[in-house]
């Protein structure tokens, strides 16, 4: 038996629940709705999606993208998101490998995928995600990750400081919940990865603005959100080649 591609294929398969489960979040978390109760509903007819009809990413392709009840179109994003989380999830795995470690950025992963949507569509990083996450991230930063607690420090006072002090600065530049998603991403990963994520992010952020003005015009206007989630990702998949890769181009000579 090919243990790698047992445990690949399970961990996809629990990133693609989890994603169908992020739907959830994404779509009634911003509008204050349960994510509990009620169960998966079609969001045109209300009528109750049977367990058969709710097999992630499988299920998209069964039904052709349709409402079994009704035949109203599904957004592919479904889907997507689903098969994002797996493939993230898949990919933990294959960085981390099985052990606390792991679950923790799978955990974060999820956090992620959620905030990354939810603030494509709505502008808005939740509260409920990033206020609960700052102690925690402390708390599994420093007994799971192996962060010292004074790099945790750093990282939350640098990455909620520096966007607080830009905030001040430059009134309506930065919200509220960037400020807050940057000060529990430093809490929980420490301060260089807050600073890859803060460097990288505004990169991104600014490849993604000036294509946006080509592509849509002025008027369509993208939230830094997802741009930092991508910042978050690069540093825990590639924090320390990412360091490598700065001292080599800026640092000459630096071991």
């Amino acid at each position: 038996m090919n243990h790698g591609l047992f445990w690949a294929s399970y961990f996809f398969a629990v990133g693609a629940a989890v994603g169908s489960f992020l739907n959830v979040v994404i779509y009634r978390l911003p509008v204050g709705e349960s994510i509990v109760r009620p169960g998966s509903r079609c969001p045109v007819c209300k009528t109750p999606i049977k367990w058969y009809h709710n097999i992630p990413i499988a299920s998209y392709f069964i039904l052709r993208g349709k409402c079994a009840a009704c035949h109203a179109p599904f957004s592919p994003r479904y889907m997507l998101v689903e098969l994002l989380t797996a493939l993230l999830f898949m990919a933990c795995w294959a960085r981390f490998g099985v052990g606390a470690p792991m679950f923790v950025f799978m955990t974060l992963i999820a956090a992620l995928v959620a905030v990354f949507f939810i603030d494509l569509d709505h502008m808005i990083i939740p509260d409920v995600i990033t206020l609960p996450g700052i102690p925690i991230g402390f708390v599994l930063g420093y007994f799971v990750l192996h962060i010292p607690f004074t790099d945790s420090l750093i990282g939350f006072l640098a990455g909620g400081g520096i966007f607080f002090v830009l905030a001040v600065l430059v009134p309506g530049g930065m919200g509220g919940g960037d400020i807050k998603f940057m000060a529990f991403i430093g809490a929980l990963l420490g301060w260089k990865a807050a600073l890859i994520t803060i460097f990288l992010g505004s990169l991104i952020g600014a490849i993604g603005g000036v294509a946006g003005m080509l592509f849509f015009g002025k008027g369509r206007k993208i939230p830094f959100g997802p741009y930092l989630v991508l910042g978050v990702l690069i540093a825990v998949f590639w924090q320390r080649e990412v360091i490598d890769l700065y001292f080599s181009l800026f640092v000459p000579g630096a071991p």
